[in-house]
């Protein structure tokens, strides 16, 4: 399986930019309103009834969970990725707000196909992983 959606970790000050996805135990290090893509698996989608149609995501890679807002007009955009997606990237502006990050999602893209190689006989990890040093 390719990593080609991840970027090594790049030299200190500096955070992997779209499409390139940022493991999500550094959405701390790009200021609020940056635009950064966060990568991963699908562990929640809430649409609390109180939240006017938005609905949130939590996505996990292996060093954390990401926290992704999907407004309303997003979701009509992305809906079969938001509804059915197992692996998510999802580009948009970082937020902080009362010590939570999160992402709000402008791009949703569903990498779920990727998963399926993880099933075939013939697969090896490449070693390539959220975070590595080149």
């Amino acid at each position: 399986m390719s990593a080609d959606w991840l970027t090594p970790t790049p030299r200190p000050g500096r955070w992997p930019r779209p499409p390139a996805a940022l493991p999500a135990a550094r959405l701390n290090e790009p200021p609020a309103g940056a635009r950064v893509c966060v990568a991963g698996l699908v562990l929640l989608r809430q649409r609390p009834g109180t939240a006017k149609g938005v609905i949130f995501v939590t996505l996990e890679d292996e060093t954390g969970t990401a926290n992704v807002v999907v407004w309303a007009n997003i979701y009509e955009r992305f809906r079969r990725a938001v509804i059915a997606g197992r692996l998510l990237r999802v580009t948009g502006r970082l937020q902080r707000e009362a010590g939570v990050v999160h992402v709000v999602a402008e791009v949703i893209e569903d990498l779920s196909p990727l998963l399926d190689r993880l099933l075939r006989p013939a697969f090896k990890p490449d070693g390539v992983r959220a975070g590595d040093q080149p």
